[in-house]
């Protein structure tokens, strides 16, 4: 029967004898790494570790230079600004820990690092895998600590927080600590309350009901001035803004009942409602607490990006590698990353072959091939291969910025409807406070005692939180399920644009296909030039040329000539001067009329023909597809394409769309989108974003492959990061569940909100059921929209 390892469980492989010997036994090992770190835990007098665990160890690997020099880089202090927090010589760092799996890791945790000495506090969090530790520095290094903890079977390294999350985790610590005050003050004057309801204070003295008067609001007083301070703070900033927000009523409910209250108890007259008035912050703080988690949970999805960037760098100068911060790293820096190593900056690979997972751009997380001269980008990981990069982009122009601040824009930026909802719920302010003053001054007449308490609950049952709530929640989920699959949102009209396109136009070079062409033939129509020398002009002419067509020239093995007064005539192809001669390559019948259809793209000298060059480019997998489903859709399809040639209007034939045109200039393809939008059509340009302003800016709607690293210079309202065709229809499925969502949530609060007026003026409606109600109504419609993340 196999044996299993003693510390991490796992079975042992033939071959390896190993053991430690514990409470007088021999227990196996499976490997080394394993057997090192046991023996550390029971040398060190922490065995009790195996006696109380109740989930599997992970299996350990033995600790190797490279790792002890890359703990040791934790110590740079410009590194150590990114995560670290000191007062005078006592440092506070908050770890992620690889490998805690039950209560007994966390004790041991905390035992090692205890054992080093100098470390004043551990906490070990074992639902989120982090430790918050607190130590001397002058006396122990972080280095040391981690690797303390490597040496156990745990790896950690530095949890980086955003500015966004820590200000996000302090508004819900402010939240606990508001409704802690509340819950606990609530608790005692209700206690004072129910004694005087029930009459256990019959037969005392006045003086006596009085007192706990009195007692209660003081109680209260916290709870008014500091768990619904925040209510009243914003109300207070909408009206200087000279805006009516959802905080106004709720405002004036409880700080009037506040001021009512405390009148009667100062001037010993009237009624008091201390412990409603408490009930109902607490609760309105409960709804507000969940209401933030819930919509934090809507968010997290397109946030903190940046956490995927690595902290360390290896520097590669004069042959000699060196760990550095990243954020030091430099234009034109040669940098060395290894198997399984997150890219640190966006650069070209210069040496080396590998892998590449881009997931986190793409949505894909299939490895995507790199070899010398590719671009890769940071926050990537490398699988396979150590490669060497050339930094070629920083900061805030590398790709995971440019899309976490694109992303932002579109967030931040309010399509039509959700500002016309936010119009309509100012108004509803305005008439829920006419309405709650007349149903006030109605219930005076009737019944004064009810009156004020029938208002109170009409200012906080209908207050339009939910209505303000139903378009931002499910939009923020739209994009953020979008991102995910590798589809940038840049402008904030997309997803209210796409439901109403009824025409799309193709570009065909790059979007339809891959745009990378193979040159197939090459026919010479002059004797007196040679095939190097024609292929010698055209490579040279066309590596001025960011068109796909030209990558396929660049592969000829030829060397390039000198060409002066290079001029790019866009739509028709590059002309310029070699040898006294004027040299072009271009489209068919661009000097003269040349009846050869058979060649795509012709070489001039002298405006005369002297090449003709056939190539070929592949169509784009599942372009087939996508096109039949968008023509389910009831969408008109056409392709606008500069390739003059046959072939390339074959291959469109073969997709099935029959309305193309061929050999258009970029302003061709304006004109004819212009001419469509006149005459009523809501028109979707999807292009491959090169050369493309001009058909990008007249279309409604914008849709690009991704390109190259500086997608924020890509003028189209969307960009395909996957360049993935398939993912226009995703688009499209994802804008009609947005708009569905949008009306239900609209539904759901304008339902709410017409149903509980009439109820609440009628006095049927106590202000405590009132609170619930406006809670409950806010988190349906958050929870709604989350269902576009599923």
């Amino acid at each position: 029967m196999a044996k299993n390892c003693f510390h991490c469980l796992e079975p042992i492989p033939k071959g390896i004898s190993l053991s430690i010997e514990f409470e007088n036994e021999a227990k196996p090992m499976c490997c080394l790494g394993c057997q090192a770190v046991a023996e550390a835990i029971i040398d060190q007098g922490m065995s009790d570790y195996y006696k109380y665990r109740t989930e599997i160890a992970g299996k350990v690997q033995e600790l190797v230079p490279e790792q002890i020099k890359m703990f040791q880089s934790y110590d740079d202090e410009d590194i150590q600004s990114e995560f670290l927090t000191k007062q005078g010589d006592i440092a506070e760092i908050l770890l992620s820990v690889e490998g805690i799996s039950c209560a007994a890791c966390a004790w041991l945790i905390e035992k090692q690092l205890l054992n080093l000495g100098h470390v004043v506090r551990v906490d070990v969090n074992t639902s989120t895998y982090r430790a918050m530790i607190k130590w001397d520095q002058s006396k122990l290094k972080l280095s040391t600590i981690i690797e303390s903890l490597a040496r156990i079977g745990y790896r950690a390294y530095p949890f980086q927080q955003d500015h966004e999350e820590q200000q996000k985790k302090q508004t819900a610590k402010s939240y606990v600590r508001r409704l802690g005050v509340a819950g606990l003050m609530t608790m005692q004057v209700m206690m004072f309350a129910f004694a005087m309801y029930f009459g256990m204070f019959s037969g005392m003295d006045d003086d006596f009901e009085q007192y706990f008067r009195w007692i209660s609001f003081i109680l209260a007083t916290p709870v008014i001035l500091y768990s619904a301070l925040p209510f009243l703070t914003s109300a207070v900033r909408g009206l200087k803004a000279k805006q009516l927000n959802m905080d106004l009523p709720v405002s004036l409910a409880i700080f009037g009942a506040y001021a009512a209250s405390s009148w009667a108890t100062i001037f010993e007259t009237g009624e008091v409602y201390f412990e409603s008035i408490c009930m109902f912050t607490f609760l309105l703080l409960l709804g507000k607490y969940l209401e933030f988690r819930a919509r934090l949970k809507a968010s997290e999805f397109t946030a903190n990006l940046q956490k995927l960037l690595p902290l360390t760098a290896r520097l590669i100068n004069n042959n000699e590698e060196e760990i550095i911060a990243a954020k030091r790293l430099q234009l034109n820096d040669k940098v060395m990353i290894k198997a399984g190593e997150t890219i640190p900056a966006d650069g070209i690979l210069i040496d080396g072959k590998t892998s590449v997972d881009e997931a986190m751009m793409t949505g894909e997380h299939a490895a995507v091939s790199k070899s010398k001269g590719d671009q890769v980008y940071a926050g990537t990981v490398n699988h396979d291969g150590v490669i060497t990069i050339c930094v070629n982009q920083i900061g805030q122009d590398t790709l995971i910025n440019q899309i976490v601040r694109l992303q932002h824009q579109a967030l931040t930026s309010r399509p039509k409807i959700a500002e016309i909802t936010d119009k309509v719920a100012q108004w509803f302010v305005a008439c829920l406070l006419v309405f709650a003053s007349i149903t006030a001054f109605s219930w005076y007449q009737i019944d004064p005692e009810q009156a004020f308490w029938i208002t109170i609950a009409v200012l906080v049952a209908t207050c339009p939180c939910a209505l303000s709530l139903a378009i931002p929640t499910a939009l923020t989920c739209a994009v953020a399920k979008l991102t995910q699959q590798g589809v940038l949102i840049k402008k904030s009209h997309v997803l209210e644009t796409l439901i109403k396109v009824t025409n799309i136009a193709f570009d065909k070079t790059g979007t339809l296909t891959e745009g990378k062409f193979t040159l197939l033939d090459t026919k010479l129509f002059n004797a007196d030039y040679s095939l190097e020398e024609v292929y010698a002009i055209a490579k040279s002419l066309e590596n001025y040329s960011e068109h796909p067509i030209s990558k396929a020239f660049m592969e000829l093995s030829v060397a390039s000539v000198e060409l002066t007064d290079v001029v790019i005539e866009t739509g028709k192809g590059i002309s310029a001067i070699y040898k006294d001669q004027a040299v072009s390559i271009g489209k068919a019948n661009w000097f003269c009329q040349f009846d050869e259809q058979r060649y795509d793209v012709f070489l001039y000298i002298n405006k005369q023909v002297i090449a003709g060059f056939k190539l070929q480019d592949k169509i784009r997998d599942h372009a087939q597809s996508t096109l039949s489903m968008l023509k389910q859709r009831d969408l008109e399809l056409q392709v606008l394409t500069g390739d003059p040639s046959n072939a390339g209007k074959e291959l469109v034939n073969s997709l099935g769309i029959s309305n193309i045109q061929t050999g258009c200039s970029p302003s061709d393809k304006q004109s004819v989108v212009e001419k469509l939008a006149a005459d009523g059509k809501i028109v979707a340009m999807v292009g491959d974003g090169v050369n493309d302003s001009p058909v990008f800016n007249s279309a409604h709607l914008s849709i690009a492959m991704a390109s190259g690293a500086d997608i924020s210079k890509n003028t189209a309202d969307v960009v395909l990061l996957n360049s993935e065709i398939s993912s226009i229809n995703s688009l499209f499925d994802t804008a009609k569940l947005t708009r569905r969502v949008i009306k239900q949530n609209l539904a759901i609060s304008l339902c709410y909100n017409g149903s509980i007026l009439p109820l609440a003026a009628m006095g049927l409606i106590p202000p405590w059921v009132a609170v619930i109600g406006m809670s409950a109504s806010s988190l349906i419609v958050i929870g709604n929209s989350l269902r576009l993340l599923k």
